[in-house]
């Protein structure tokens, strides 16, 4: 009788250990809902585009989607203090790239800081003296790259990085694209890491190519290709303000690196009264971080 009520025992604490692990991973695992979003900046001459136009589409798209945190691109001051009132709840953190405070686009990343504490930030340039405003190789403009580290409500500390490459220097993206998988080691090490940005180039393109080589042990991972379910929208992220994308492949993404697991990814391209909230869409990630 003795030995039965031992092994009820035992089964009994093997049960609640295994409840305690169970309750243990899942609150080291958070869902984060991850967004980059060229905006473009405000252009007077954009018509019935322009930014005082079709801000609060835009904003309607990231409250809508209740993204954690969005990796936004081509973002001028002015446009930032709008959103600091069309997305209450929100902070952001960045710097214009012209200056290093206030002058030119910033590459700012928007977050709700219900759900993710900021630890850390810093904007750094893409160009060979990172920490210099200015631009490099054969850039068209200053490029920058804004990353902070957040502490989730549940589960582990990670990083963001949010870019956005040049339009015209093919030398300059081959350059920035070596340089920000440099950076991320040096920055994130082993930490899960987060990748928005506006990449002004293809999944074939060779920026991309170096971004995402499986041979170089810094390389990162697209979401897209992650998804553990089939992506939903259009496949390109360019609409330059048409009826309809301007071709079949992005040019913006969201990147993994350092374990995060991916359940959905989408290109978000609603319309109002047949016009899009930006000249690019939102594209949409749901990471699991552990």
């Amino acid at each position: 009788m003795t030995s039965v009520v031992n092994f009820a025992a035992m089964k009994l604490t093997l049960l609640v250990a295994c409840l305690a692990l169970a309750s243990l991973a899942a609150a080291q695992t958070r869902e984060l809902t991850a967004m980059t979003f060229n905006i473009r900046y405000a252009n007077p001459g954009d018509g019935d585009n322009r930014w005082d136009l079709r801000k609060a589409h835009l904003a309607s798209v990231i409250r809508f989607h209740a993204a954690d945190a969005v990796g936004m691109q081509e973002a001028l001051i002015g446009q930032i203090r709008d959103l600091e009132s069309l997305l209450p709840g929100y902070a952001w953190v960045g710097k214009g790239r012209d200056d290093g405070a206030e002058r030119g686009e910033f590459s700012p990343i928007f977050y709700n800081p219900n759900r993710l504490k900021l630890l850390e930030t810093q904007t750094f340039w893409l160009s060979p003296t990172p920490e210099t405003p200015g631009k490099a190789w054969d850039a068209n403009l200053p490029r920058i790259v804004t990353w902070a580290k957040f502490q989730p409500v549940r589960g582990k500390a990670f990083y963001w990085f949010n870019t956005h490459f040049d339009h015209q220097g093919q030398e300059a993206r081959r350059q920035s694209a070596r340089l920000l998988l440099q950076k991320i080691a040096e920055i994130a090490g082993k930490t899960p890491v987060v990748v928005t940005g506006d990449f002004n180039a293809q999944p074939t393109d060779e920026p991309i190519r170096i971004l995402t080589d499986a041979g170089d042990p810094h390389h990162l991972l697209d979401t897209q290709a992650l998804s553990q379910t089939p992506h939903f929208g259009p496949a390109g992220t360019f609409n330059g303000f048409g009826p309809k994308e301007t071709a079949d492949q992005p040019i913006d993404f969201i990147f993994v690196k350092n374990g995060p697991t991916v359940r959905q990814h989408a290109t978000l391209s609603p319309t109002w009264a047949g016009r899009f909230a930006s000249d690019h869409h939102a594209v949409l990630a749901k990471i699991e971080l552990r």
